[in-house]
Protein backbone atom coordinates (compact mmCIF):
# COMPACT_ATOMS: atom_id res chain seq x y z
CA UNK A 1 0.00 0.00 0.00
CA UNK A 2 1.26 3.33 -1.24
CA UNK A 3 1.77 6.44 1.50
CA UNK A 4 -0.84 8.00 -0.45
CA UNK A 5 -3.32 5.18 -0.33
CA UNK A 6 -2.34 4.94 3.62
CA UNK A 7 -3.32 8.75 4.52
CA UNK A 8 -6.07 8.67 2.36
CA UNK A 9 -7.67 5.63 3.54
CA UNK A 10 -6.71 7.30 7.26
CA UNK A 11 -4.97 4.46 8.40
CA UNK A 12 -7.53 1.85 6.98
CA UNK A 13 -10.76 3.79 8.40
CA UNK A 14 -11.75 3.89 4.79
CA UNK A 15 -12.05 0.20 4.66
CA UNK A 16 -15.38 -0.18 7.05
CA UNK A 17 -17.59 -2.57 5.36
CA UNK A 18 -20.68 0.40 6.14
CA UNK A 19 -20.17 3.91 6.22
CA UNK A 20 -16.42 4.20 5.83
CA UNK A 21 -16.97 7.93 5.83
CA UNK A 22 -18.81 8.08 9.24
CA UNK A 23 -15.67 5.60 10.47
CA UNK A 24 -13.48 8.38 9.04
CA UNK A 25 -15.28 11.20 11.07
CA UNK A 26 -15.05 9.02 14.34
CA UNK A 27 -11.36 7.80 13.74
CA UNK A 28 -11.02 11.86 13.76
CA UNK A 29 -13.08 12.31 17.00
CA UNK A 30 -10.89 8.96 18.45
CA UNK A 31 -7.83 11.10 17.95
CA UNK A 32 -8.48 14.62 19.09
CA UNK A 33 -10.45 14.06 22.34
CA UNK A 34 -7.15 12.18 23.63
CA UNK A 35 -5.14 15.36 22.30
CA UNK A 36 -7.27 17.13 23.90
CA UNK A 37 -7.99 15.53 27.03
CA UNK A 38 -4.07 14.40 28.04
CA UNK A 39 -2.25 16.93 25.94
CA UNK A 40 -4.59 19.89 26.73
CA UNK A 41 -5.41 20.89 22.57
CA UNK A 42 -8.22 23.29 22.77
CA UNK A 43 -11.06 23.36 20.15
CA UNK A 44 -9.65 26.15 17.86
CA UNK A 45 -6.08 23.94 17.60
CA UNK A 46 -7.64 20.89 16.62
CA UNK A 47 -9.46 22.92 13.88
CA UNK A 48 -5.98 24.08 13.17
CA UNK A 49 -4.37 20.52 12.64
CA UNK A 50 -7.59 19.94 10.54
CA UNK A 51 -6.30 23.06 8.27
CA UNK A 52 -2.97 22.18 8.30
CA UNK A 53 -3.85 18.36 7.14
CA UNK A 54 -5.58 19.94 3.90
CA UNK A 55 -2.71 19.68 1.59
CA UNK A 56 -1.64 16.28 2.47
CA UNK A 57 -5.44 15.58 2.08
CA UNK A 58 -5.33 16.92 -1.29
CA UNK A 59 -2.43 15.16 -2.14
CA UNK A 60 -3.47 12.04 -1.07
CA UNK A 61 -6.92 12.03 -2.33
CA UNK A 62 -6.03 12.94 -5.38
CA UNK A 63 -3.02 9.99 -5.89
CA UNK A 64 -5.66 7.45 -4.53
CA UNK A 65 -8.76 8.98 -7.31
CA UNK A 66 -5.95 8.29 -9.47
CA UNK A 67 -5.06 4.86 -8.77
CA UNK A 68 -8.43 3.56 -8.50
CA UNK A 69 -9.51 5.37 -11.47
CA UNK A 70 -12.31 6.96 -9.37
CA UNK A 71 -13.32 10.72 -9.00
CA UNK A 72 -14.46 10.13 -5.52
CA UNK A 73 -13.98 6.78 -3.90
CA UNK A 74 -15.09 5.75 -0.92
CA UNK A 75 -11.80 4.37 0.80
CA UNK A 76 -11.01 8.22 1.29
CA UNK A 77 -11.51 9.29 4.20
CA UNK A 78 -9.03 11.58 4.93
CA UNK A 79 -11.48 14.41 4.20
CA UNK A 80 -13.86 13.60 6.83
CA UNK A 81 -10.80 13.70 9.21
CA UNK A 82 -10.17 17.16 7.88
CA UNK A 83 -13.69 18.24 8.31
CA UNK A 84 -14.33 16.83 11.50
CA UNK A 85 -11.65 18.69 13.23
CA UNK A 86 -12.80 21.84 11.91
CA UNK A 87 -15.93 21.22 12.81
CA UNK A 88 -14.79 20.89 16.29
CA UNK A 89 -12.84 23.94 16.23
CA UNK A 90 -16.43 25.80 16.82
CA UNK A 91 -16.93 24.15 20.24
CA UNK A 92 -16.86 27.12 23.21
CA UNK A 93 -15.98 24.42 25.27
CA UNK A 94 -15.24 20.51 24.94
CA UNK A 95 -17.40 18.24 26.66
CA UNK A 96 -19.17 14.86 25.96
CA UNK A 97 -22.30 17.30 24.36
CA UNK A 98 -19.84 19.61 22.38
CA UNK A 99 -17.63 16.12 20.57
CA UNK A 100 -20.96 14.53 20.01
CA UNK A 101 -22.81 17.95 18.53
CA UNK A 102 -19.82 18.59 16.47
CA UNK A 103 -19.95 14.81 15.22
CA UNK A 104 -23.55 14.79 14.24
CA UNK A 105 -23.41 18.24 12.89
CA UNK A 106 -20.46 17.55 10.76
CA UNK A 107 -22.17 14.22 8.87
CA UNK A 108 -25.37 15.91 8.62
CA UNK A 109 -23.64 18.78 6.81
CA UNK A 110 -21.19 16.38 4.95
CA UNK A 111 -24.58 14.24 4.00
CA UNK A 112 -27.18 16.90 3.21
CA UNK A 113 -24.34 19.50 1.35
CA UNK A 114 -25.62 22.52 1.36
CA UNK A 115 -24.43 24.72 -1.20
CA UNK A 116 -21.81 25.62 -1.85
CA UNK A 117 -20.56 22.17 -0.32
CA UNK A 118 -22.18 20.14 -3.33
CA UNK A 119 -20.62 22.64 -5.84
CA UNK A 120 -17.14 21.79 -3.95
CA UNK A 121 -17.35 18.80 -4.75
CA UNK A 122 -17.18 19.49 -8.78
CA UNK A 123 -13.57 20.86 -8.35
CA UNK A 124 -10.70 19.00 -9.71
CA UNK A 125 -8.83 15.80 -8.20
CA UNK A 126 -8.13 15.45 -4.48
CA UNK A 127 -10.05 19.43 -4.46
CA UNK A 128 -13.12 17.91 -5.22
CA UNK A 129 -12.52 15.48 -2.72
CA UNK A 130 -11.35 17.18 0.35
CA UNK A 131 -13.02 21.16 -0.42
CA UNK A 132 -16.69 19.89 0.23
CA UNK A 133 -15.83 18.20 3.50
CA UNK A 134 -13.85 21.42 4.12
CA UNK A 135 -16.92 23.28 3.68
CA UNK A 136 -19.16 21.11 5.78
CA UNK A 137 -16.88 21.06 8.64
CA UNK A 138 -17.05 25.29 8.71
CA UNK A 139 -21.27 24.82 8.24
CA UNK A 140 -20.85 22.52 11.63
CA UNK A 141 -18.30 24.96 13.72
CA UNK A 142 -20.62 27.58 13.28
CA UNK A 143 -23.38 26.32 14.45
CA UNK A 144 -21.53 24.53 17.02
CA UNK A 145 -20.12 28.07 17.73
CA UNK A 146 -23.89 29.21 17.97
CA UNK A 147 -25.15 26.86 20.54
CA UNK A 148 -22.14 27.46 22.78
CA UNK A 149 -22.64 31.11 22.47
CA UNK A 150 -26.27 30.34 23.88
CA UNK A 151 -24.57 27.93 26.19
CA UNK A 152 -26.80 25.36 24.94
CA UNK A 153 -23.79 23.03 26.22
Amino acid sequence: MSFARLLATWFGCGYAPKGPGTAGSLAAIVIAWPLHRFAGIDAWEIGLLGVLLIGPANWAADVTARETGLVDPQIVVIDEVVGQWIAVAGAARLNWISWLAAFVLFRLFDIWKPPPVRQLERLHGGAGIVFDDVMAGVYAALVLFAAGWFNLY
